[in-house]
């Protein structure tokens, strides 16, 4: 078995949350959110950052880490075991664009009902469930 370890962002702007359409080849691959494969040198943080910004195009803020996420698949040639760490973030703005290369053919923000309607799998829904409790929790806070 391999083990594998990813990180992303449940980013937010105006109480909206961003989502990415992934549709390889014509085949439907469903809504997700940013994430990435940690890369040699980085940390948590600035593998979430980077990918979210390669991924969407938006320049976020951390506010918190939210939590992990495991799930396995079956690799070309072994089992691999994934983690993804993930941290609630702020964007600038509203302005965002999907990452071709990586087979993103849509992106937007969508209110969080909506949002966990459109994310595909499960444990990024309980984790967008986790960040929204968060991120109203930090509003209270601030007003």
């Amino acid at each position: 078995m391999i083990e594998a370890v990813s990180c992303g962002g449940v980013v937010i702007y105006r109480g909206k949350i961003l989502l990415l359409y992934k549709n390889q080849n014509g085949r439907y691959m469903g809504w997700v959110m940013p994430k990435g494969t940690v890369e040699s040198g980085e940390s948590f943080k600035q593998t979430a950052l980077r990918e979210v910004k390669e991924e969407t195009d938006i320049d976020a803020k951390i506010i918190k880490y939210i939590g992990k996420t495991q799930y396995f698949f079956r690799g070309s040639t072994d089992l691999v075991k994934k983690t993804v760490h993930w941290y609630l973030m702020l964007a600038a703005s509203f302005y965002c664009r999907p990452q071709a290369e990586e087979f993103f053919t849509d992106i937007g923000f969508y209110k969080q009902h909506e949002a966990y309607y459109l994310l595909k799998f499960q444990d990024e829904k309980q984790i967008m469930k986790k960040a929204w409790y968060e991120y109203n929790e930090m509003k209270k806070i601030r007003y």
